[in-house]
């Protein structure tokens, strides 16, 4: 009778950075467990980090292959810290229950604890290390991590990182983790948002560097101390964290960032939570998990991150960006698609597949023509669509013509941005701009075959060192 052991794989996987999301259930008409997982499944998402234990949803993970962090809510400090007995129920009904039908990898104790409410600090050991021992006694402690998120205002003075310290008032608790953290080899848990560095600090730190664009080196912020180059802020605060554990004497402990995102739609007050700023942020975050390079201090560590939020939580008090982190809305429909082409197969089946190359708006028609002659011409784009009496031949002007061009030499080229330009006359849109019976090339209504084919060829293997 064969069992079923995931557990081994699932270790062999998280040395390799990976991207994972936070679900959040403060949303109306939440999908149902099995209608969630099978979401995940259909967006090849891997893995996953709830705020609590749900056991619906953990049954419903069984045999998924989906690596899941499970949470300690703040309101159950108080009893796991103060009783070794309720810890070890907890384990048992939560993680011992599932585990390895459902791959637990890791468990995050509260959130934000020590910043968001200080009168339970001194219960966040205890909890740590209670949990720990129920982990023990039964036998799961090398394959089920414990740790704690930790708000990045914990880290006093960020930048540049080389001068970065914790709250001194905190060390001892910080200490006392990292210890623990050491000893067991678990990460530090960090929800590190560049977005709230850059409107506490608008003029200072500028968008391109908090969305993780290309700069030139002019445009890097550097650190006096070291001379290191920071590209973008996440790596900076990153760092930070990392020059914060080495004064403590502490260089073995791994950060996992357990929230990073940007939200897509604000009040007046947040006119950078945007759709276009909210995917570029998340798209270039994915990227830069996949390219492995580290960070500036720590070239040799990737951190995995998890990508706050799968769903808008339509339900989260005020501001309005607090409702507006996800990926997806409630119904599942995708907020925005996120740019992750040619990166494997994450999120592959709604977002890859869908990007268009289209004429910019208020161009004269003298340039565009240009433009169009080439594409068609030495750029091969297939024009046979605009030709007089076919499908997309209407309306017939030069906008509506080039755009088709440009997105036939744009999906020619696999997608890659650089060729949707036309000496500054195109652009990438997310919106399909086909229209009734005209089928633009990069449309998923005919991609859809080929597209499969291409995800499989294009998948990148994480950064293994040989």
């Amino acid at each position: 009778l064969s069992t079923f052991r995931p557990g081994i794989k699932a270790q062999e996987d998280q040395d390799e950075p990976y991207v994972g999301v936070n679900i959040g259930t403060d949303v109306s008409n939440f999908l149902s467990p099995a209608d969630l997982v099978s979401f995940l499944q259909l967006q090849k998402i891997k893995h996953i980090r709830l705020y609590d234990a749900d056991n619906e949803i953990l049954k419903v993970l069984a045999k998924t292959n989906i690596s899941v962090v499970i949470s300690v809510p703040n309101n159950q400090l108080l009893a796991i810290g103060s009783s070794n007995a309720t810890a070890a129920t907890w384990v048992g009904r939560n993680v011992a229950a599932y585990y390895p039908e459902t791959l637990i990898t890791a468990i995050s104790v509260g959130d934000e604890v020590l910043t968001a409410i200080p009168s339970s600090a001194p219960l966040l050991m205890p909890a740590i290390e209670s949990l720990y021992s129920a982990l023990v006694a039964t036998n799961l402690h090398t394959q089920i991590k414990i740790s704690t998120p930790m708000a990045a205002s914990l880290v006093l003075d960020p930048f540049p990182p080389s001068q970065a310290f914790f709250n001194q008032t905190l060390t001892p608790i910080i200490s006392r983790l990292l210890r623990f953290l050491s000893r067991t080899k678990s990460p530090l848990m960090m929800n590190l948002y560049p977005y709230y560095v850059f409107m506490q600090n608008k003029g200072v730190v500028p968008l391109d560097n908090s969305l993780f664009k290309p700069l030139t080196p002019l445009k890097e912020m550097v650190d006096p101390n070291t001379l290191l180059h920071y590209a973008n802020v996440l790596d900076a605060m990153i760092d930070s964290v990392y020059v914060s554990m080495k004064n403590l004497n502490f260089t073995d402990v791994v950060v996992l960032v357990t929230e990073t995102g940007w939200p897509s739609k604000g009040d007046s007050k947040e006119p950078y939570a945007t759709i276009d700023n909210a995917n570029t942020y998340n798209s270039n975050l994915i990227k830069h998990v996949f390219d492995c390079s580290g960070t500036p201090l720590r070239p040799e560590i990737t951190s995995s991150m998890y990508v706050y939020e799968l769903f808008n939580e339509d339900l989260r008090s005020p501001p309005v960006s607090e409702a507006n982190w996800g990926l997806f809305y409630g119904n599942s429909t995708a907020v925005y698609l996120l740019h992750v082409s040619g990166i494997g197969t994450f999120l592959a089946n709604d977002t890859t597949n869908q990007t268009y190359c289209i004429a910019i708006d208020g161009v004269d028609a003298r340039t565009l023509q240009v433009a169009l002659d080439w594409a068609c011409g030495p750029g091969r784009a297939n024009c046979t669509e605009i030709q007089p009496g076919e499908d997309c031949y209407h309306p017939n002007n030069v906008k509506n013509h080039s755009s088709y061009a440009f997105d036939s030499y744009f999906q020619v080229e696999g997608k890659d941005p650089g060729s949707c330009d036309f000496k500054g006359v195109a652009m990438i849109t997310t919106t399909d701009p086909s229209h009734g019976s005209c089928i633009f090339p990069g449309s998923k209504k005919i991609s859809n075959k080929t597209s499969q084919v291409v995800n499989s060829t294009q998948k990148k293997t994480h950064c293994i060192d040989d």
